[in-house]
């Protein structure tokens, strides 16, 4: 498990994790906009549609050691790539593939070994320690890197010049392509191969014969709603260093530590989450999670965080965050809930990815669009309008999931 949740996290560094923490850095390093990176954003997500559906009986059919592995390697090599300041073209070229290599080939290998880890009977506590386990390790290196970053800047941040930001900012993407490289041989020396008594397709045909079944289950459509909302506010997470520099007027530093905030309230909130799944059940906690976003998104899309009220904004950042990773650390429990066989579990991760994770494809683009289109706090506020929107249908989606399988039981 130690292993799953450092190679779930480690895949995610280059692609989101510099973005989230480092955004208004990144944009002046290569001279782009938020719409602009909000095109790779979508690239990376049009390839990761594809991606989800196709990965889904690749990982029934072959072992997540074998898989996990590759993935990692290649999304390390883009990671070099990543350091040399590409241009525009390149960086959406750079998304893509990235897409194909955290999504088709790693994603629903690690879901079908954590599902396959929790058993039967802890499938909330397997999922919620590995996205807590995973929240953990992006908060840690994500304060590492904060301070590694301005100590490598002048005291003074304002006086800081783009070739020294630059420089700094390659500095920690490189350290974090270190850590792919290295996380990938830690799977191929911890995870074990696939036990031969297991039930597995012996032909790639027999594998798609499992999406047919799992499309017949209106529960999973449901799931793939809740999962779609759900993301929506994970990406929203991606707005709140720029929120803090854009509208509150705090320096690059100190808007980082914002969105590091954020992620410190992930291993809690998710490992919490799951343990409670176990308890009573994930649909619950999935409606208690959907009214706190709810609340949290409202809060920021009506303007209630006056400039210079820190403390304001550390709750409410906090509080919202909570909301977005406990349903991380509970969505996918409820394929237990929803009778899931474990033979169908990548058939079942690769139909509510194709659905759950579109906002890679529109939320990029969206966001930037708003926040461009209105700039300061407005634009800010638009986007949090979204989340809250989304929110809503999420907790609606998650009644009726729960009144669906409670009929079928």
């Amino acid at each position: 498990m130690g292993t799953l949740i450092a190679s779930g996290e480690a895949i995610f560094l280059l692609p989101f994790v510099v973005a989230r923490i480092f955004r208004p850095t990144l944009l002046d390093v290569l001279d782009i906009n938020n719409f602009q990176l909000g095109i790779a954003f979508s690239v990376y997500g049009i390839v990761a549609m594809f991606a989800y559906f196709a990965g889904g009986p690749l990982a029934d059919r072959y072992p997540a050691r074998r898989l996990m592995t590759i993935a990692l390697v290649f999304t390390g090599i883009g990671g070099v790539l990543f350091a040399s300041k590409p241009t525009l073209n390149i960086l959406i070229f750079l998304y893509g593939f990235w897409g194909a290599t955290t999504i088709l080939i790693f994603w629903a290998a690690l879901i079908r070994a954590t599902r396959e880890w929790g058993g039967k009977f802890s499938q909330g506590r397997a999922f919620g320690i590995l996205d807590g386990g995973r929240g953990f390790v992006t908060a840690l290196l994500a304060s590492v890197s904060v301070t590694i970053f301005a100590a490598l800047l002048p005291e003074s941040i304002e006086s800081a010049t783009i070739e020294q930001r630059t420089s700094a900012l390659n500095y920690i993407i490189w350290i974090f392509t270190g850590i792919v490289f290295i996380t990938g041989l830690f799977v191929w020396i911890f995870i074990p191969e696939r036990k031969k008594t297991e039930e597995a397709p012996q032909h790639p045909k027999l594998a798609y014969k499992g999406i047919r079944a799992i499309l017949r289950r209106p529960a999973i459509w449901l799931q793939a709603v809740i999962v779609l909302c759900a993301y929506v506010g994970y990406k929203g997470t991606d707005d709140f260093s720029l929120y803090a520099y854009d509208a509150l007027g705090y320096d690059d530093v100190e808007a980082a530590r914002i969105g590091t905030i954020s992620f410190w309230m992930r291993p809690f909130a998710a490992i919490g989450a799951g343990l409670l799944a176990d308890l009573t059940k994930p649909s619950y906690i999935g409606i208690l999670s959907f009214a706190i976003l709810l609340l949290g998104s409202i809060l920021i899309a009506l303007g209630k965080i006056p400039p210079g009220s820190y403390w304001f904004l550390v709750v409410t950042v906090s509080g919202t965050s909570i909301g977005i990773y406990a349903l991380r650390g509970v969505y996918f429990a409820l394929f237990q809930e929803a009778h899931i066989p474990m033979s169908l579990t990548g058939s079942a991760v690769g139909l509510v990815s194709v659905v759950g994770y579109t906002p890679d494809i529109f939320m990029g683009p969206l966001m930037g669009y708003l926040i461009d289109r209105s700039p300061g706090a407005l634009g800010h506020q638009h986007v949090f309008g979204v989340l809250a929107l989304f929110a809503f249908i999420g907790l609606l989606s998650t009644f009726a999931f729960q009144k669906i399988t409670q009929k079928n039981q």
